[in-house]
């Protein structure tokens, strides 16, 4: 399946930008041609929908918080729209939020289906965005990811996060292949190192084997590969060099 969007870019990475950073400008610049959207972004959509035209970007999805999703349905489909986004995106539960067995699981995962079919009503796709606890084994030996992705539920795969969690991507990218319509493209720098930045990596200069996941996760249905960094010292930096190796690999699997 050909990306509909050769290189996308999680606005989270940037949040610690200096105030007067041209952050969508420094995007366009280094070859982004789409943006994963988040908080912030929402305070005032249309302005945003202003900037990011100017800069030539588009943004095809967005991370919303649960709570959005479930109580300011309204608020989440008028962004949407304002914003051009297609893909919603649960990004995160709260340690605090988290079942402990399989039966809590289940019931958010209802919960889920409830939200996917709502946003399929307004011709939107709903997705849920990894971390490392959905691969942890549950007491009866399950793993929340397996309860998650019911029906109709897309996944937006952190492939990183899967690593972390001594879970292997490839076995879970092809278990879910229908199921995935976007890729966190992330890495991990070699043990010990990068620990300011909480061990992650620009993409390519770590240890996670892009040349063989990026063309995986695009047969497996990713639409839209998005560069992700938690915790980049310097966003613009993370940006460029990751954008490179991105352009490489969607040339060579174009």
């Amino acid at each position: 399946m050909a990306l509909t969007t050769l290189l996308s870019f999680q606005l989270y990475s940037a949040r610690n930008a200096p105030e007067d950073a041209d952050v969508l400008g420094t995007l366009a610049a280094a070859g982004y041609t789409n943006v994963e959207t988040f908080g912030p972004n929402y305070e005032d959509p249309q302005a945003f929908r202003r900037r990011l035209d100017e800069a030539g970007l588009t943004a095809r999805s967005g991370h919303f918080s649960l709570a959005m999703i479930e109580t300011e349905f309204d608020r989440l489909v008028a962004t949407c729209r304002a914003l051009g986004t297609e893909i919603v995106v649960a990004p995160f539960l709260p340690a605090e939020d988290r079942p402990t067995d399989r039966g809590g699981w289940e019931a958010l995962g209802e919960r889920l289906t409830g939200l996917a079919a709502n946003c399929a009503d307004e011709g939107l796709r709903f997705a849920w965005h990894n971390h490392d606890f959905e691969f942890k084994p549950l007491p009866d030996g399950s793993l929340p990811i397996e309860h998650i992705l019911t029906d109709g539920v897309l996944w937006e795969a952190d492939v990183a996060w899967i690593v972390r969690a001594g879970a292997a991507p490839t076995t879970w990218l092809t278990r879910y292949a229908s199921r995935i319509v976007a890729v966190h493209v992330k890495d991990i720098a070699p043990a010990g190192e990068n620990a300011a930045e909480d061990g992650w990596a620009d993409v390519g200069e770590g240890t996670v084997d892009w040349d063989a996941l990026w063309p995986l996760s695009v047969r497996c249905g990713a639409s839209l590969m998005v560069a992700e960094h938690d915790n980049p010292s310097d966003y613009a930096r993370f940006a460029r060099v990751s954008a490179k190796k991105m352009s490489a690999l969607a040339a060579a699997n174009g």
